[in-house]
């Protein structure tokens, strides 16, 4: 678990829409906590306190634990290919905010997509 308070900004050598910690970025905080650590990887929560672009693939890019599957940020391609993964495994499970016409919190709530729950049973399987 930890707390990752790095400014994101567009990366300093590419033109390919990726971000980047960078000194003179938009200040971002994201909170992580491991719910689940595998052999390969591990699952974990994230709350976000800022909302910058690509900002959870950023910061765990920087930690150098990208999320799976998640090539233009640094992931392994051969563990994606072995997971079946065509795309970074990144889903919201619950996301609440407050309503903008009411002003109430509402939340939201939704199940891994099959694709990835069948990379969390791969890598369960090989724990």
């Amino acid at each position: 678990r930890g707390t990752i308070d790095a400014p994101i900004g567009r990366h300093p050598s590419s033109s390919d829409g990726r971000f980047a910690v960078v000194a003179d970025g938009r200040p971002s905080v994201t909170h992580y906590d491991t719910l689940e650590a595998f052999r390969a990887a591990s699952l974990v929560t994230v709350g976000l306190e800022t909302g910058r672009t690509h900002q959870i693939r950023v910061h765990m890019a920087a930690l150098r634990h990208p999320c799976c599957g998640d090539l233009l940020y640094g992931a392994d391609p051969a563990l994606a290919a072995r997971l079946g993964l065509t795309r970074q495994w990144l889903h919201a499970v619950r996301l609440s905010f407050e309503h903008p016409g009411t002003g109430l919190q509402v939340t939201f709530e939704s199940s891994y997509a099959p694709d990835l729950q069948h990379a969390l049973d791969i890598l369960a399987a090989e724990s």
